[in-house]
């Protein structure tokens, strides 16, 4: 059945009218010649005193040409044969060479795109609500994908052009084809019954996507990115429900892992009264005792989750053993919570700056953040133009060893690197490894799959732009039921 559609989209294409028109026009001239070399056969053998009929004639150039030569009927003179030859070779060319290429070209290979064309959803199935519609495609969301594929909801992305429909279904995911700006694609795409929409384009495009939208339809919530906080009112006026500044919210994240400075909590997020927060045991007496040793229950009132060993997280136990590089996860109330930094706050103080490698909006985002909390850092940027006239901007490489003793490197707690490529992010995270055991690193990661690769060339947290945009698109669906304490470790509401 899926035969006739693309039959009648292929003879319903301007560019396929056009190859058939060719097409017939290569057959035209394989018909002429055929004829006129018939007429020769016939003058030709008239000339050696054979007699042949018309049906005879066509049946030997057939033969001659298609290089079956069967034989049976052949010419006895020199000015035969040479036709024979000439025949034959033209034959070759046209038959064996420019047929098969010309109905491959302009037949065939057309055809079957147009059978793939038919097989491009252009609207959603009817019966699917609360899906999820994706307007372009990025790492963000094809991480956005996974989740929404675990919690079981449906989502479609929009692509442009065919060809991109068929390469996503081929991948096994959900496409339609469709203009991001149209509203009639929005009419197949079934607006009104969809959970939320999701743009993560450029500003502009954001913006005039979220106004088509929100004019067909004014309950669906509308989540945007955005890359500066210019665009941020715009957005919302143009009727966005969440903008999203993934860079600003990365910074943040990154930054809130900083706990080389002290040994207080760090909150990481809350569900209603509980939080969720973060303790270093460096320079703390909790050294080289278990969990159970440790009575924090009793001395605080915090219960812990888990202990983080550079990258490796372990569910706690009563004779799990806390080292110089441990790092616990703890939850509790405010009050408990605060209890802890009140009887910890006294250990590993240090007043040496963070060292920020990178000095682009993630850089900047995570500055900011330690900065309100009141901790000194150090921002190493490469690129002249993005260093400010501050002195808390380096210009230099952070593979150069001058450029890092001038930052501070030898007494930094901690060095966060930020740069948008992974692969420096890994060759940074190795050099600053080999150069100081103990500073705790923090490196962001683009791609997932680099994730692991961090760990292993020494950084103690990875975050993954990816998988942190993800998840705050997906909290805006599941409204806040999921926590990204860090990369591959969520914290659901139960």
């Amino acid at each position: 059945m899926k035969f006739f559609p693309a039959f009648f989209t292929f003879f319903a294409d301007t560019a396929s009218r056009r190859n058939i028109r060719l097409l017939v026009r290569f057959f035209a001239i394989l018909l002429a010649l055929i004829f006129v070399f018939s007429v020769l056969f016939h003058v030709l053998m008239e000339y050696e005193g054979q007699h042949h009929s018309w049906t005879t004639g066509f049946y030997w150039t057939l033969t001659v040409m298609s290089t079956l030569g069967f034989g049976d009927i052949t010419f006895h003179t020199d000015p035969g044969r040479i036709f024979t030859v000439f025949v034959l070779l033209s034959g070759m060319v046209f038959l064996l060479i420019l047929m098969p290429f010309t109905l491959i070209e302009f037949f065939y290979a057309p055809f079957i795109q147009a059978q793939r064309r038919a097989l491009a959803p252009r609207e959603v199935p009817a019966g699917v609500t609360r899906h999820v519609i994706l307007t372009n495609l990025n790492p963000v969301n094809r991480t956005l994908i996974q989740r929404l594929r675990e919690y079981g909801v449906p989502y479609f992305v929009l692509v442009d052009e065919v060809e991109d429909a068929i390469e996503l279904r081929d991948e096994g995911l959900s496409a339609v084809v469709g203009e991001a700006d149209d509203p009639a694609t929005y009419a197949r795409l079934r607006l009104e019954d969809a959970a939320m929409v999701v743009t993560t384009d450029s500003d502009t495009k954001n913006t005039n996507i979220a106004f088509t939208v929100r004019a067909l339809n004014e309950k669906v919530p509308i989540v945007t990115s955005a890359s500066n906080a210019d665009s941020v009112d715009i957005l919302e006026l143009a009727g966005s429900s969440e903008v999203l500044r993934l860079d600003e919210m990365m910074g943040q994240a990154l930054a809130r892992h900083v706990i080389g400075c002290d040994a207080e909590a760090h909150l990481l997020g809350s569900f209603g009264e509980v939080q969720i927060a973060e303790a270093t045991m460096r320079g703390t007496p909790l050294v080289g005792k278990t969990i159970a040793e440790t009575r924090l229950r009793e001395i605080a009132g915090v219960s812990i989750v888990g202990v983080w060993n550079r990258g490796d997280f372990s569910v706690a136990r009563p004779d799990t053993l806390l080292r110089a590089d441990t790092i616990l996860m703890i939850a509790g109330s405010g009050e408990e919570i605060a209890a802890y930094s009140l009887n910890f706050c006294i250990y590993h103080v240090s007043a040496a700056p963070v060292i920020i490698v990178g000095g682009g909006r993630v850089g900047r985002a995570a500055a900011r953040y330690l900065e309100g909390r009141g901790v000194q850092y150090r921002i190493v940027e490469r690129l002249e133009e993005r260093v400010l006239d501050h002195p808390n901007y380096i210009h230099g490489s952070a593979a150069d060893r001058e450029t890092l003793d001038r930052a501070g490197f030898a007494e930094a707690p901690t060095v966060m690197i930020t740069t948008h490529e992974d692969d420096l992010n890994v060759y940074l995270t190795i050099y600053c490894r080999r150069l100081r055991e103990d500073i705790e690193i923090i490196a962001r990661s683009v791609l997932n799959r680099n994730v692991s690769t961090l760990h292993r060339a020494g950084a103690d947290f990875v975050l993954s732009y990816a998988s942190m945009g993800a998840n705050a698109i997906f909290n805006v669906l599941k409204r806040g039921e999921v926590l990204m304490v860090a990369e591959g470790l969520n914290v659901f509401a139960m």
